[in-house]
């Protein structure tokens, strides 16, 4: 070939490849897909994807992290409010054979998590906070179990060569409420970090049956629970989605250092650089994330709601208890009165 000719197609062969479109970093590595509930897609960190869905996932969520730390092909699936059936008519199409990585955190919307916080943060005098937590229990025994077994089968059979990391939820309370308009006792708060225990231990049955891994964030957010001095995990907020998720810092220092071991085979410590390379994303995230919307749209938010000590049944509650709705003192002397029987009723029974 001749000195000349070689230089005509050298030309032309950069030209081609200036003109063909630069895929971002984030694009070119490993697929993985992150599937699940609100704490897989970010609810809680307060900065979201504009991507034309209520799924609230966020590029400080874990998933985002990992994937900008490794250079992954992230699809984020996760959707806030998911349950197991969600999962499953609406983010599986997501899998194929070349899915190299899978996590997913699912279960807590099933078991109403949503709706039993709501009823423990009301006065005891008003809420039925043992009711509550008992049936969720008895779900998460008897129901949870084989809901998981049929996902987790279906997530093998759309992603039969990928690595599948099932994730768990932390203990939310610490043992006292410093939130302003909730009443949780710390007799509450036990059974409620001890359901999350139960949900943890079941889910991670069901994910090594599987042949799934299971990734546990409890003890990393041991000592940064809601009310500790350094609070990994909002309490009660506004705006109120927010309510009882992991902040920014929840998913950089606790779950991503928990997750990532199974996803890459080493920890990712979340740097500046690694917080860029998320941002970075954010656009092409949210164009991907804008084609499954129709999808997202059926999935159902699970939001705490505020105690509203002025509501019909509240007002018929307080009478009964002789308590002052408007009288805070009132208030929160009936609560401790009744969260005192409440507490010797469980202790009664043998169950704390």
């Amino acid at each position: 070939m001749s000195r000349r000719r070689a230089m005509v197609l050298g030309a032309a062969a950069a030209a081609a490849a200036l003109a063909l479109p630069l895929a971002p970093a984030s694009a070119a590595g490993a697929s993985y897909v992150a599937l699940g509930d609100s704490y897989s897609s970010g609810t809680g960190t307060r900065d979201y994807i504009a991507d034309g869905t209520s799924c609230l996932r966020s590029v400080a969520a874990y998933p985002s992290l990992i994937a900008s730390a490794k250079g992954y092909a992230l699809n984020f699936r996760a959707c806030s409010g998911a349950r197991v059936a969600d999962v499953a008519n609406s983010q599986l199409g997501a899998l194929s054979a070349s899915t190299a990585y899978v996590s997913i955190s699912v279960g807590g919307n099933d078991a109403g998590f949503a709706d039993v916080l709501t009823e423990c943060a009301k006065p005891a005098w008003m809420s039925n906070c043992t009711g509550a937590v008992d049936g969720a229990r008895s779900f998460i025994r008897s129901t949870l179990p084989a809901r998981l077994d049929t996902l987790y089968a279906r997530i093998r059979s759309a992603a039969p060569n990928a690595k599948v990391t099932v994730v768990g939820y932390p203990r939310i309370f610490n043992g006292e409420d410093c939130n302003a308009f909730t009443w949780f006792s710390p007799t509450e708060e036990s059974r409620l970090n001890a359901t999350a225990d139960l949900i943890n231990s079941v889910t991670s049955q069901r994910a090594s049956a599987a042949g799934f891994s299971f990734a546990d964030p409890t003890s990393r957010f041991v000592g940064h629970a809601v009310c500790d001095d350094a609070e990994w995990i909002n309490g009660l907020s506004n705006p109120i989605v927010e309510s009882y998720h992991p902040k920014k810092s929840g998913h950089a220092s606790g779950y991503t250092p928990t997750v990532s071991p199974y996803l890459t085979g080493s920890t990712v410590t979340v740097t500046a650089a690694v917080r860029r390379q998320a941002r970075a994303s954010e656009q092409r995230l949210a164009e991907q994330q804008r084609g499954y919307a129709a999808l997202d749209a059926s999935i159902r938010a699970e939001t705490v709601r505020v105690p509203d000590l002025h509501s019909p049944e509240a007002l018929a509650a307080a009478r009964r208890a002789g308590v002052d709705v408007d009288d805070r003192r009132s208030v929160d002397a009936a609560d401790r009165r009744y969260s005192a029987r409440q507490a010797d009723r469980l202790s009664a029974r043998g169950d704390g």
